[in-house]
């Protein structure tokens, strides 16, 4: 049986965790059940050995420019050497006539920027590493950049975020090329979640940046993270912060870019994905701990963050999955 020819493109300076991730990926898939399996060319411009930093050098014997086609699979990695690579006019024209012999295209990290050197993301929805994505949107105004989600698939180009999101696009990419039980396999035998949705957001609300020291939005965000299953409605909150609503919407604009109730929610949604994924607490037990107070409301939740019912949410997130439904 004919293989996937997958295609890896790296260059100097790429990052090698989402090299390893991709291919670390498929080859478990291979060792699992994949069929037909994949074919994995790591390949770099001249096939010169790609600098990951002071202590790691990675070989291939692939040269960019000898890769023809038809490939199943283009997939261009990011790294801190992304805008040198972008830059590189016989990189960009490699990467732009390989897609052309491509079933589907995706990038990783800010490998998004070379796929927007090349024009394969004009007219789509696309993602980066959120670090990134503002400067990518500026540079490239024809793309809508989404940084919120972990990877994303417009027709047949998909990108991710960052580093370690490969892992994700991968199962994502395998489940789809087989059965899911070939990317569950692999998922464990990588000893990582079995699949997180696409659209998961790719920074927590609870490993984000903090408001300013000192800021009376950092002790209401304090109280909200650590009392979620209580009153948190607007007016309780400026009245326990003695201010106005009006001025309370005001400092959540300004500093986190989200209304109270806004934040609130998604703090509440991602405390109960957390008790979901960790956790056989029936479905009304999270919503009640995480100030749902019923499993619709929790359920209507998670369709807004993660697009998936918490049910469906701890199936593919969790291997102990308890018998209840939404």
């Amino acid at each position: 049986m004919d293989a996937r020819d997958f295609v890896v493109v790296g260059y100097d300076a790429a990052e090698l965790l989402d090299i390893a991730c991709v291919v670390g990926c498929l080859e478990s898939a291979n060792l699992h059940g994949a069929a037909p399996p994949y074919q994995v060319r790591l390949a770099t411009p001249g096939a010169r050995p790609i600098d990951c930093g002071p202590t790691m050098t990675l070989h291939t014997t692939e040269r960019l420019e000898r890769v023809t086609g038809p490939i199943d699979t283009l997939l261009v990695v990011g790294g801190v050497g992304c805008l040198d690579a972008a830059a590189d006019r016989l990189i960009v024209a490699h990467i732009r006539r390989l897609a052309r012999e491509a079933r589907r295209v995706a990038s990783v990290c800010t490998g998004s920027w070379l796929l927007a050197a090349a024009g394969l993301l004009d007219g789509r929805r696309a993602t980066t590493h959120w670090a990134w994505a503002d400067q990518l949107a500026a540079q490239y105004p024809q793309i809508t950049i989404d940084a919120a989600p972990i990877f994303i698939r417009d027709g047949h180009v998909y990108t991710s975020a960052g580093v370690t999101s490969a892992l994700d696009l991968t199962l994502a990419l395998i489940e789809e090329d087989h059965d899911p039980g070939v990317a569950r396999t692999a998922a464990r035998h990588l000893v990582t979640y079995l699949q997180r949705p696409g659209n998961q957001s790719q920074m927590s609300m609870f490993t984000a940046a903090t408001p300013p020291a000192n800021n009376p939005v950092r002790h209401i965000v304090d109280h909200i993270t650590g009392h979620l299953d209580a009153d948190l409605s607007v007016a309780t909150l400026a009245a326990d912060a003695s201010m106005s609503e009006r001025h309370l919407n005001r400092l959540f604009l300004r500093h986190l870019g989200l209304t109270p109730g806004r934040f609130i929610r998604q703090a509440r949604s991602e405390a109960a994905a957390q008790l979901l994924t960790t956790t056989t607490l029936p479905l009304e037990t999270v919503a009640t701990r995480c100030g749902f107070g019923t499993t619709e409301t929790m359920r209507q939740a998670f369709a807004d963050r993660y697009g998936v019912s918490p049910s469906q949410y701890r199936r593919t997130q969790s291997t102990t999955v308890p018998g209840d439904g939404d």
